[in-house]
């Protein structure tokens, strides 16, 4: 029952993570710098200070109290963080929802599954939790599997978006995508799909928050809602510098009070957003207190983020105009990734 409750967690946060980028389709006449840093405000300072404060006994005195040398890291992991979630919201622009999130996450899933277990046998006295005794237990050894299937579907996932930048026109691709630019989405995919792989560093950097949390009392549950305050801290600094750099460069600071744009939907849609996208790490500490965060947490988490982004890119008819090859292509990476997902879930269970 823990692995399979660890298994919906994750699948909800996958859900609001594939989902957040929808409310921002609905914001008319902003630039993008103007709303993507309106929804950051909700994302990375107000929706995690309420969560840890309605879920964490006495958060800021945790905090307060952490050794300096684990909130310099935990931030500066956040910073890092926040340049691939910051290129994250570009490869959007750019590729879309279903391809972005595929090969963003691809690296992504890769970085943040392994390097810690890695980084355990290397740096810590650690013996759970490690690559080597992943690799010395049938369990273990079935989740690399798992993590093997969904880097396969997730390559499979990047084929069919080379396959449809080779098939459509470009009046085709932004149709769908506006500002459709495969080689430069590629580019900002790569630096966000490593970059954003520090938040699972963030969190290993930051864990004594979250024993500190459950000596206070806190649910196991909620326990890693501490750490996400200063994690978070170190991602809006990243994105409210480039927002504010891109609102002076394009002279966009009028949107904020610009009377001929529905200001109060704006708002509401990007405050709609920014929530959703918190969400998806409220509910991931949810799934890591379940399974731990090792390889199987956050390849789990990736996994669903790319069926659901990939649902809705189909959904918004993302691949409209493609070869049938190349639709049943996105299918099967699809398909692939949810096979991951459950190899995963079974090396836990063993």
């Amino acid at each position: 029952m823990q692995v399979l409750f660890g298994v919906i967690y994750h699948f909800i946060g996958g859900f609001a993570s594939g989902s957040f980028y929808i409310p921002y389709k609905k914001v008319r006449d902003w630039s993008w710098e103007s709303y993507w840093i309106v929804g950051g405000l909700f994302s990375w300072l107000l929706a995690p200070f309420i969560a840890a404060y309605l879920t964490v006994p006495n958060f800021m005195d945790i905090i307060r109290n952490t050794d300096s040398t684990t909130l310099f890291w935990t931030y500066v992991l956040g910073v890092l963080w926040g340049i691939g979630g910051l290129t994250f919201g570009l490869t959007m622009r750019y590729l879309g929802m279903s391809l972005g999130m595929a090969i963003v996450l691809g690296f992504c899933s890769a970085f943040g599954a392994l390097i810690p277990p890695i980084y355990r046998d290397l740096f810590t006295d650690d013996t759970k939790g490690t690559f080597s005794s992943m690799l010395g237990s049938t369990g273990g050894q079935i989740v690399l599997l798992g993590v093997a299937v969904c880097l396969a579907g997730i390559y499979i996932c990047g084929k069919a978006g080379v396959m449809k930048e080779n098939e459509l026109s470009d009046a085709e691709k932004k149709e769908s995508v506006k500002e459709f630019d495969f080689w430069k989405g590629i580019i900002v995919a790569t630096i966000s799909g490593v970059l954003s792989a520090c938040f699972n560093f963030g969190i290993e950097a930051g864990k004594v928050m979250a024993e500190a949390a459950l000596v206070n009392g806190s649910n196991p549950l909620f326990q890693n809602n501490v750490i996400f305050v200063p994690l978070l801290w170190g991602g809006l600094t990243t994105n409210f510098i480039w927002c504010m750099i891109l609102n002076t460069r394009n002279r966009t600071f009028g949107d904020y009070t610009n009377a001929k744009a529905p200001l109060k939907t704006n708002y509401m849609f990007s405050a709609i957003a920014g929530t959703t996208w918190f969400l998806q790490f409220f509910f991931y500490g949810m799934g890591e207190s379940k399974l731990g965060n090792g390889a199987s947490s956050w390849i789990l988490h990736m996994a669903c983020i790319i069926i659901v982004s990939n649902v809705w890119g189909i959904y918004f008819k993302e691949w409209k105009g493609v070869s049938s090859i190349t639709y049943r292509t996105i299918i099967l990476g699809i398909a692939t990734v949810i096979l991951s997902v459950f190899i995963v879930g079974i090396g836990n269970y063993w």
